[in-house]
């Protein structure tokens, strides 16, 4: 998050420099978005520093699900950029200017670009390893606001070539539509992880993959429940074994049931609950809210 602290800051500074330099709106747009880039990185940087912090009493599962507010601040923060931009591009649709310096501007928005491209590899690649929707969505951010300088570049090289103003803001325009649907997306992340969301299917299937031999050995296993928070994923199952297991034989199958859990899922917490085969009030007990046992 440092490092997108400082890459917000570099390409904050050449894109308003390119800006200066040609007067096009649609850098200009580029580099408003490069603002929420910085502001996005900082609330990250706090966010993350939460997010990792250990379980205390007032939060007995962790904070990871900090992270989400961080998404969905990030989503509403584009948005607004995009309100800005909008309103700039219709002025400037409205009054057209001619471009200056072309050249040299969009040589220094050509390198912004890479810095991005740079760092926002950087924090996808790392937002993975650590499973931080924070750093990742950071990351995906960049990867993003590259395209929209590409696309940005070549509209003001063709606006330079052709001399037609007016296609300085539409693109600052489509510009604002690219990132609002950016917007959209993290914000409908953020909620769904603040919903509590299930697993991936990848996730779900390597949970599958990690219980099927002991199905083999005849175990069952239901009411599996499975849930993601932040980088943190929780899983919930109920053991069916035959009911004449001593506690000792039933207390060794669990542990190695979790741990293959947690070796399939890592960052995983993994909850389980034995129950005898034989006994039907196991398999009534199988809703997230329990039912009286049968009489």
């Amino acid at each position: 998050m440092l490092l997108s602290i400082a890459a917000g800051l570099t390409t904050i500074a050449l894109k308003l420099a390119a800006w200066r330099l040609t007067g096009s709106t649609g850098l200009l747009s580029d580099a408003l978005e490069s603002f929420v880039n910085l502001a996005a990185a900082l609330l990250g940087l706090v966010v993350v520093r939460w997010a990792t912090r250990p379980p205390d009493e007032q939060h007995m599962y962790g904070h990871e699900k900090a992270e989400y507010f961080a998404a969905g601040v990030e989503g509403g923060l584009i948005v607004v950029a995009a309100a800005s931009i909008t309103v700039v591009a219709i002025q400037r649709l409205i009054h057209p200017v001619q471009l200056e310096d072309v050249g040299i501007g969009l040589a220094v928005a050509a390198l912004a670009s890479l810095v991005n491209l740079l760092v926002g590899l950087t924090l996808v690649r790392a937002g993975r390893q650590s499973r931080s929707i924070t750093i990742e969505a950071d990351g995906r951010h960049l990867l993003t606001d590259v395209w929209t300088s590409v696309g940005v570049i070549a509209g003001v090289a063709v606006v330079a070539l052709t001399g037609w103003e007016r296609l300085d803001p539409l693109i600052a325009l489509a510009v604002a539509a690219n990132i609002v649907v950016t917007g959209v997306k993290l914000v409908r992340r953020s909620g769904g992880g603040l919903m509590d969301r299930a697993l991936s299917e990848s996730e779900r299937a390597a949970l599958d993959a990690a219980l099927e031999p002991y199905r083999a050995r005849g175990v069952a296993f239901h009411a599996i429940r499975n849930r993601q928070a932040g980088r943190r994923s929780f899983v919930s199952m109920h053991v069916l074994v035959p009911g004449r297991w001593t506690v000792q034989s039933g207390h060794e199958l669990l542990e190695q049931v979790e741990a293959d859990v947690r070796r399939a899922l890592p960052s995983s917490t993994v909850f389980t609950h034995i129950e005898p085969l034989e006994d039907q009030v196991s398999y009534d007990d199988t809703a997230l809210d329990r039912i009286e046992p049968r009489p």
